[in-house]
């Protein structure tokens, strides 16, 4: 169906972003990557605005909501991936399978196939998988602090939260006009924490930085191809999260041979476990 294909490309792109997240932080701060990544993101839906005009001011609260659970899961994942190999983030990530499958079926009533408990069940184990002794030896090679790990889960969990709310918000609202007043409301909460903060921002140097500009690109594609798959008939939260994991492929390859990480076998058997649990709930 085109919304998986849809929700496929998300995923891929996905991780091609965090990848380009890491290299960003090369050259800036987090709070600098994040600012001009929004401001950016939000100039290219501008033209949209015509289109995002005709949206119910009831829901312009429950956008605002979702960009604020972002906002902050933004700031955490940015947080984990400056610290952390990308390879481990990209692993870590998949974790938003177990809390978006716990909101599709306690919030909307999705109801699980049995194929999609066994591919959970992959899910799980590749997960545990990585929390094991040989993970714990990797991290301690890697100089993975927990906290980071933790900062790197709550970002999941929120990022899993905003899933459930496009999939509510897009009965209702377009997708342009959904990733308009979702871009603003952003760009604001960002613009508003520096200067309530007074966190200093280079302007002139994080403008210059080609990888935040690649970035805003790849989200915009991405996003709008996920909203217009939560806006079809027949998607389903607990299945388009699963498939939108494909991209940890990307990250753990791109740390092994443009970041020269360590412990990339490992890490490929724990996610070929849970991509086997992926595909079991897909097909």
């Amino acid at each position: 169906m085109i919304w998986i294909l849809l929700v496929l490309l998300y995923g891929v792109l996905k991780g091609a972003r965090e990848v380009i997240k890491k290299k960003s932080l090369q050259g800036s701060t987090v709070m600098e990557v994040l600012v001009v990544y929004t401001v950016l993101a939000f100039l290219m839906v501008l033209p949209d605005y015509k289109n995002a005009m005709n949206v119910d001011p009831h829901f312009l609260f429950w956008i605002a909501l979702k960009s604020f659970i972002i906002f902050m899961a933004w700031i955490c994942s940015f947080m984990a991936i400056d610290r952390m190999p990308i390879s481990v983030y990209g692993i870590l990530d998949l974790s938003r399978v177990l809390f978006a499958t716990l909101l599709g079926t306690v919030v909307l009533g999705e109801v699980l196939s049995i194929a999609q408990i066994v591919g959970l069940t992959f899910v799980s184990t590749g997960l545990i998988m990585l929390n094991g002794t040989r993970k714990l030896a990797a991290h301690k090679q890697e100089k993975v602090e927990t906290r980071f790990v933790m900062i790197a889960l709550i970002s999941c969990m929120l990022n899993a939260v905003s899933g459930l709310m496009d999939k509510i918000l897009m009965k209702s609202v377009t997708s342009s006009e959904l990733q308009f007043w979702y871009m603003l409301f952003l760009a604001l909460f960002y613009l508003g924490y520096i200067l309530v903060t007074k966190t200093p921002i280079r302007w002139v140097a994080t403008f210059k930085n080609r990888w935040i500009w690649l970035l805003s690109f790849l989200f915009i594609v991405a996003d709008r191809a996920l909203f217009v798959a939560n806006g079809m008939d027949g998607s389903r939260v607990t299945v388009m999260t699963l498939i939108k994991q494909s991209g940890s492929l990307v990250t753990i390859l791109a740390g092994k041979f443009i970041f020269k990480e360590k412990n990339i076998r490992y890490k490929l058997i724990c996610a070929a476990v849970i991509i086997t649990g992926i595909v079991v709930a897909v097909l």
